[in-house]
């Protein structure tokens, strides 16, 4: 207690109501629900509200601009520069906010390697952000563990502050600081959960980079070989929904570095989009939203208590938080030998990219770099329908080092572990969305399945016509049709005006990347 109140202490933190450290999930939830922060659903979930944020806030969204970071980071409208003065006034309104209110505090760790795990610490005055800390990140092993943990980030959460734009200097009453040099993380108005998450996602990705780790935006699990294999993409692509395989171990769902011992999960925890989630064709994770779990933003019967998933009033970027154990074959700890396969997953809303395809090398680091996708209906603030959006390396909301820097380093280990690399649509075919269809998961499970097993190793490839890549022509458990994303559309030249379309917004996206290769740029489509 003495050590906490130190570290209170120096942060200027104080005049506190109370104080809970490194309560248990069952103690946090038993204060939320006091605090009438949430409820139970009948699986046992706690479900809470995000309130007016129920996705990420990005342009809200700043890094404190000083010496120790001012000639590392990428700065531009991902990583907004923010005023060392400004942050502390901010800060400040935090401390004053706090005082008068029980405070709960949460030790933890981000990165299963022992060898880059860095401890955390998450303060807030909302009980369900303990628990959340505590199903998200890593947990220590034991009390002595616990004892020594000294952290090095803090995260300040004060989710019902808010700001006021004219005073502070801010965009919004929301805001979300990265302080490198303060070491602390300011998340203010947000009540949505994946501001915490990302906050320090965002971290390691500045941190890991320079000591020569290879920080990814991606999802990963290991078969029976001890193959690994890595899926990369943006929320709402699948990467928690395919990674999550009854025949493969699970190491983690969103967050990974890779180092020259291997690939290992920075987090303790999955944080799965569950709009539309089924048990028949979604069982690990339906069954893994239960007593121990968050489930955010979803509509819950008032009668029966059972959760709807179908039901998106609130929003599409429903949400359901729980510890990677509840998946039945995790791997824990979650680190990994080097992968064998690469999965890129995108949700074409344009409905022209196949579902399955191959990259040469070239190719992979030319989508890679482009990390294109769909924006889906609420997984950011303002989106409410998909949209094409390019997203440098799957991750640049997220990436404080140019994107370049993250490219390169997966270039060389591609390279150097000599790794298979597929291109996985995950979104639309028969016609852009609105018109055709979303691809059926079972299709994409068995094309994912055919890639990471080998079976899709000897099948004869077809290049596509406009973007290049390589087109298996059959592909176990899956119709030949359904290859081919052409055979889906009735209209073909209505087909090949969309996919020069998207082709055009792919060579206007990487003019941006002057600098690449010559082989790299050419590996576009239409080159």
């Amino acid at each position: 207690m003495q050590k906490k109140l130190k570290q209170l202490e120096n942060l200027g933190i104080k005049n506190f109501a109370d104080i809970h450290i490194n309560l248990s999930t069952s103690e946090l939830l038993e204060e939320a629900l006091f605090n009438g922060e949430g409820e139970f659903a009948a699986n046992g979930a706690f479900v809470i509200d995000g309130g007016d944020r129920k996705g990420r806030s990005p342009k809200d969204r700043y890094v404190v601009k000083e010496p120790s970071c001012e000639d590392k980071v990428d700065w531009g409208e991902v990583n907004v520069p923010i005023e060392p003065e400004k942050f502390d006034r901010i800060f400040n309104k935090a401390k004053a906010f706090f005082q008068e209110k029980d405070l709960y505090i949460q030790d933890v760790f981000v990165g299963a390697d022992e060898k880059y795990k860095m401890p955390i610490q998450i303060i807030s005055h909302m009980a369900w952000a303990g628990v959340f800390s505590n199903t998200l990140f890593i947990q220590p092993e034991n009390d002595e563990k616990l004892k020594t943990h000294s952290p090095e980030f803090t995260v300040i959460h004060a989710q019902k502050l808010r700001l006021d734009p004219e005073i502070d200097g801010v965009r919004s009453e929301v805001a979300v600081i990265i302080n490198f040099a303060r070491k602390i993380v300011l998340v203010v108005g947000s009540g949505y959960a994946g501001e915490i998450k990302k906050s320090i996602f965002s971290v390691m990705n500045y941190y890991l980079p320079q000591k020569g780790v290879l920080s990814m935006h991606c999802s990963a699990n290991v078969g029976e070989g001890k193959e690994s294999a890595l899926f990369f993409g943006l929320s709402g692509t699948g990467k928690t929904s395919l990674s999550a395989d009854p025949d493969r171990m699970l190491i983690g769902d969103d967050e990974h570095g890779w180092s020259d011992n291997g690939i290992f999960n920075f987090e303790g925890g999955c944080y799965a989009k569950v709009i539309r989630l089924s048990k028949e064709k979604e069982p690990q994770i339906y069954n893994a939203i239960k007593f121990g779990s968050i489930a955010e933003n979803v509509m819950i019967s008032t009668k029966t208590r059972e959760i709807d998933y179908n039901d998106a009033e609130k929003t599409e970027n429903t949400r359901a938080t729980y510890p990677v154990e509840f998946i039945d074959n995790a791997l824990i700890p979650g680190i990994g030998e080097h992968p064998k396969n690469i999965l890129f997953l995108t949700a074409d809303a344009f409905g022209v990219l196949p579902p399955i395809s191959k990259l040469n090398p070239e190719q992979a680091m030319y989508h890679f770099m482009s990390g294109y996708t769909s924006k889906l209906a609420g997984t950011e603030a303002g989106v409410t329908e998909p949209e094409a959006t390019f997203s440098a390396c799957f991750g640049a909301p997220f990436l404080p080092l140019p994107a370049t820097y993250y490219a390169e380093m997966l270039g060389k280990k591609m390279k150097k572990h000599k790794v298979n690399v597929w291109l996985i649509n995950t979104g639309w075919t028969g016609g852009p969305y609105g018109i055709g269809s979303r691809i059926d998961i079972t299709y994409t499970r068995a094309m994912v399945k055919a890639a990471v097993d080998g079976s899709l190793n000897q099948v004869q490839l077809k290049p596509h016509p406009i973007f290049k890549v390589m087109i298996p022509v059959m592909c176990p458990n899956v119709s030949s049709n359904v290859l081919n994303p052409e055979n889906t559309w009735e209209d073909k030249n209505a087909y090949n005006k969309q996919a020069e379309k998207l082709a055009g917004l792919f060579k206007k996206n990487f003019e941006q990347f002057s600098d690449a290769a010559e082989e790299i740029k050419n590996a576009g489509p239409g080159a």
